[in-house]
Parts: C-alpha cells; sequence; structure tokens
C-alpha cells in the first residue's frame, strides 16, 4: 500500500512524502490505505516569521451533544457499552496543530518533475533495493501468490513511510477525534474512521491510546485508514494477527490484498511513455483517474506510443511536466489500481517510476 483516501496532498511536501498518507477522498466501492486527499500536492508560500503557532492541545468536552451523540449511536450499533465508548474518548486530545495543517492553503500545484524529484531520489531508491534483498523471499511469495508485482509493493512502502521508518508520530485517536469532531468538511469522513479505529482496536487487540500514525490517523508501514485496515489488511505470517506495523508478511500481503481488490492484473503493464501534439495539452485533466480512453482513440488525437497495444485497450492520457515544457504518459488499468490507493496520478507515476527503479537496481548485475 497507500493511504492512494486521503485531496490533502496539496499539504506540505514534507507532510506528504513522510506519510503520502492522506487519501483520498474515500468512496465505500474504492476502498483507500491512507487519509482523503482532494488535490494532487502542492507546493506552500514560505510561513511569514510572525506566523501564530497553534494552541496547545486539549482534553475534549464528552458532553458536546456531537460527542454524545456519536457515542450513543456506535454504542447501539456495535454493542459496546456507553460508558467504555466514553472512557476511550477520554484520552483523546484535540490537536490544533493538525487542524491547520489539514487546512493550510496551497499556494500553487507541483508539477510532475517538482513531484518526482522530490520523491523518486537516490537515497529512497538505494535504501528500498537493500530493503527488497532483505525481504526477497517473502515479497516473492506474496508476488507468486497474488500476482502483484514485488517491485510495486517495495515502491509503495517505500513512498508512504520510507520502508517503514517514518510511520507517522500522531496518536491516531487524537487525528480522528480532532478531524472528526472539529474538521466539519469531513468529519463524516473521519468520525466514521473513528468509529472503525474503536472496532479495529478491539479486533486486532491494538492500545487505543498509544497507536501511532499520520495527522489524518492513517497507519502502519503501509498508512492504511482504519476502515481499509478492517477490510483489506491480511494475516500473512498465519500468527493470527494482522500487524501491519511491525509484521512484514502481514504488510506485503495487505498492500498486494489492497491491489487485487482494485483490479489488480498478474502481468499487465503499468505505464507507458508517449508524446503528443502541442494541442492535446490544453485538454488534459490532471484530476481524471479513469480510464476514458483507447489507444485507437488517442492515435486519432495524434498521441504516439508503443505502436504494439491493440487499438481496444482502455487507457488514460496523464499530464507529465517536465522541466523543458508539457508531457505526456499513457496508463494502464494497472495504473488506475494504483490511483486507488492515493487518488493522484503525481503518486501513481511516483509510485511507478520508482517501482522500475528498484527493479534495476536489484536486477543489476553486481559489481
Amino acid at each position: 500500500m497507500k493511504v492512494c483516501l486521503r485531496p490533502i496532498l496539496a499539504l506540505l511536501p514534507a507532510l506528504l512524502l513522510a506519510a503520502c498518507a492522506t487519501p483520498r477522498s474515500v468512496a465505500q466501492s474504492a476502498p483507500t490505505p491512507s487519509a482523503p486527499a482532494a488535490a494532487p500536492a502542492a507546493t506552500p508560500a514560505a510561513a511569514p516569521a510572525t506566523a501564530p503557532q497553534p494552541e496547545p492541545p486539549t482534553p475534549f468536552d464528552l458532553e458536546r451533544p456531537d460527542i454524545v451523540a456519536w457515542i450513543a449511536a456506535v454504542s447501539a450499533r456495535h454493542a459496546i457499552p456507553a460508558g467504555e465508548l466514553r472512557s476511550l474518548l477520554a484520552g483523546g486530545r484535540r490537536q490544533p496543530a493538525i487542524l491547520a495543517a489539514i487546512s493550510r492553503p496551497a499556494e500553487s500545484v507541483m508539477t510532475w518533475w517538482q513531484y518526482s524529484e522530490r520523491l523518486v531520489v537516490e537515497q529512497r531508491i538505494a535504501e528500498g533495493a537493500e530493503f527488497w534483498r532483505t525481504h526477497r523471499a517473502r515479497l516473492e511469495a506474496v508476488s507468486a501468490r497474488t500476482g502483484v508485482d514485488a517491485a510495486y509493493l517495495v515502491a509503495i512502502v517505500g513512498v508512504e513511510s520510507s520502508y517503514g521508518r517514518r510511520a507517522g508520530t500522531w496518536r491516531v485517536l487524537d487525528a480522528l477525534m480532532t478531524l472528526g469532531f472539529d474538521y466539519p468538511r469531513r468529519s463524516t469522513f473521519f468520525l466514521s474512521e473513528l468509529e472503525q479505529f474503536v472496532l479495529l482496536a478491539r479486533d486486532e487487540r491494538l492500545d487505543l491510546a498509544a497507536t501511532l500514525g499520520s495527522y489524518a490517523g492513517a497507519m502502519g508501514a503501509p498508512q492504511f485508514m482504519p476502515s481499509s485496515y478492517r477490510r483489506l489488511a491480511v494475516d500473512g505470517s498465519g500468527d493470527g494477527r494482522r500487524d501491519l506495523f511491525r509484521n512484514w508478511d502481514d504488510v506485503f500481503s495487505s498492500v498486494a490484498n489492497y491491489f487485487v481488490a482494485s483490479g489488480w492484473k498478474r502481468g499487465a503493464p503499468v505505464l507507458t511513455e508517449a508524446t503528443a501534439p502541442e494541442a492535446v495539452f490544453a485538454t488534459l485533466d490532471r484530476r481524471n483517474l479513469d480510464l476514458k480512453d483507447t489507444a485507437a482513440s488517442l492515435r486519432a488525437r495524434g498521441v504516439r506510443f508503443d505502436p504494439t497495444i491493440s487499438d481496444e485497450t482502455p487507457l488514460i492520457l496523464i499530464p507529465a511536466e517536465q522541466r523543458d515544457g508539457p508531457g505526456v504518459r499513457v496508463g494502464f488499468a494497472n495504473f488506475r489500481v494504483i490511483t486507488r490507493y492515493n487518488r493522484s496520478i503525481l503518486y501513481a507515476m511516483a509510485v511507478h517510476d520508482l517501482a522500475e527503479a528498484l527493479r534495476a537496481r536489484v536486477e543489476a548485475p553486481a559489481g
């Protein structure tokens, strides 16, 4: 995984690169592993030297009508005593810093080459190649079983959490309560995730007060949101638990399961390079994540790419700006699968390019 929800990718690049973890608007028909995102990542303006600091965290007033109503509804749906839920929520803290981060406006949209140069870097490639070699046997086993290319499993955890080293420092309880009760734009989503988190903690024996994740509540090396964790995580090691924090068999199996559930096809291509006439660039929409074209329709518009791709193949034409001007690439159905993990074409291209760079590094002859 993958996170994908959450977009909130218009947050600080540092937040994006550390957790990428902010999906992505989550439709029930297309689960997302991390929090929702509404637009591709952006470059924020430099903060003024006198910018006010967020207020310190504070306890929630559990007598607030909205909190009382949430407790009553969750208690009724899941037969959890209201007093138990109150005790759980009593440990939560409202985090103004989270509200500041998620609400920070973007000044300009990041181009593909800017995004790529932040994510697909030598350090991430070198560390990922070593990570792949360390876990080669389990990666090959998961890939053989599910059909999901090992390179993409490694790339997902590389982008989401730097191979598990940066999986988030916020208490998930604080994040989901803060965004659920005090971020009206997405309160429905985050209150649902808070409910799922309570159930997840019961299912997987997590310490609700100690579990850490992203500022949007995504967890573990693949940065799954609680609903995706409950629905798509897999016990890959057979120990009776689904541990996305420490168990790499579970992590790889869960990311692969997420891909398969989103329509991944074994051995099918992901992305290919292309060129297009200047007139085509003005028609591109980076918000489009669907296979609206075919190879034939793109060729009719003057887009040039691999001639061996059959005319009826469903495709997506992707804007891929370069330093020296506009550019395009062509995505297949498996590319669309990656956008279900994080709803951004920039993210999906970065995962693909990192996967291919990792493959080249790992398969390169020694010496």
